[in-house]
């Protein structure tokens, strides 16, 4: 039986734009699940490579707010939140988010790409420091919220199924920008 190759009907990802770390296949804990995270962080990152400002604010389908950009915003206050004042118990202005005005992640006009984007790889570099310079992954912090007891263990887990979602939802908005498919 002859078999009919698969065709790609969009474009995929140029080979030279993917520079990702490839993922351990063997590895302790800790390196599995920030081997994890920063691919996921990576992979956002590449879903928005090489687009203009217009481009990654544009909505996606009514009444969805999702865009590129808000999640570029949201991502960062999730990596604040999470490591820095959940976990280190840091003293730090919430992102992108207060009490009369929750959605500013995702609301927002005139906000500069870059500058956001910046912030975002500033908040990854700051979550990666906090997580390497805690000797388990069984440390406890207590969250501000609810004040139960969390492990560093479940906030990575979190983040990389935070990433996870938030990725699939770039998928579908890249993917309805210019057609491009892939990881």
């Amino acid at each position: 039986m002859n078999e009919i190759p698969p065709q790609n009907l969009s474009p995929s990802w140029p080979s030279g734009l993917d520079t990702r770390t490839p993922l351990p296949r063997v590895a302790d804990e800790r390196e599995m699940l920030t081997a994890f995270l920063d691919w996921h962080r990576a992979t956002f990152e590449l879903k928005c490579a090489e687009l203009g400002v217009a481009q990654l604010a544009e909505k996606s389908v009514a009444p969805s707010g999702l865009s590129l950009h808000g999640i570029v915003r949201h991502l960062a206050g999730v990596e604040r939140w999470w490591f820095g004042r959940q976990f280190a118990g840091q003293d730090l202005p919430q992102l992108y988010y207060a009490d009369d005005d929750p959605d500013q992640d995702f609301e927002f006009t005139g906000a500069d790409a870059a500058h956001d984007f910046a912030v975002w790889r500033a908040e990854c570099e700051r979550s990666r420091a906090i997580v390497a310079a805690v000797p388990s992954l069984d440390a406890l912090a207590v969250a501000p919220m609810g004040g139960e007891p969390i492990s560093l263990r479940r906030i990575l887990v979190g983040m990389v199924a935070e990433y996870a979602r938030h990725n699939g939802h770039a998928d579908l908005l890249r993917e309805r920008l210019d057609g491009t498919t892939g990881y």
